[in-house]
């Protein structure tokens, strides 16, 4: 009897060991493993971490084109992509998914930058961009003012490289026409010379 309740006892020790080491092994397994994959998600997501392009996607849009055959579905995609030192473009691509409609936009509208004369952190004067119904109101700011505009104005600022600005958007909210009505007033924008350089000029 007394060998039996010892057999018991240590098989009901190894027992506990078991479950008490099994648990902690899932543990460490669990810690272990998702961080990992969480950090290459991110940055896979970032892209380009060390690139000096501002690359930002403003809209994604299902396009159904009806055929003879039925309804052929694809992605459009609006991007602005900027290096924050004057130069910036934008451009509307479309794909049958939506990851190379986005790449399509991005690889088009960097090699459609437009250079932007700039006056500091803001621009030189007031002006008015147009296209189609939309109409967007820029202002020159001064300093520690900030980006005072919606997301496709934004956009467009921060891929320009301006941090101080006023805008207004009137009539259309169509992020297309905002965002080409601000590229319209953007590249309308007129230098302003000092006066020592008119009057070295004009002498």
């Amino acid at each position: 009897m007394e060998n039996e309740d010892i057999k018991h006892i240590k098989n009901s020790e190894r027992q506990a060991e078991k479950e008490v080491k099994a648990p902690s092994k899932q543990v460490k397994a669990k810690d272990s493993t998702p961080p990992l994959k969480k950090e290459r998600a991110f940055n896979n997501r970032g892209g380009d971490g060390g690139s000096e392009f501002i690359e930002k996607v403003l809209s994604i849009k299902r396009v159904t084109k009806v055929t003879k055959g039925g309804k052929k579905l694809s992605f459009s995609a609006l991007v602005v992509v900027g290096d924050a030192k004057g130069n910036v473009g934008y451009s509307l691509s479309k794909a049958g998914e939506v990851a190379i409609a986005i790449r399509k936009a991005i690889t088009t509208a960097k090699k459609n930058m437009v250079r932007i004369h700039l006056k500091g952190t803001s621009i030189s004067h007031e002006i008015i961009g147009v296209c189609g119904g939309a109409e967007v109101l820029l202002k020159p700011a001064s300093e520690g003012t900030g980006v005072i505009a919606s997301g496709p104005v934004r956009a467009v600022c921060d891929g320009v490289g301006i941090h101080n600005i006023l805008t207004k958007c009137h009539r259309s909210n169509n992020p297309i026409n905002v965002v080409k009505a601000t590229m319209d007033g953007l590249t309308r924008l007129k230098t302003i010379k000092p006066k020592e350089e008119t009057a070295d000029a004009n002498s």
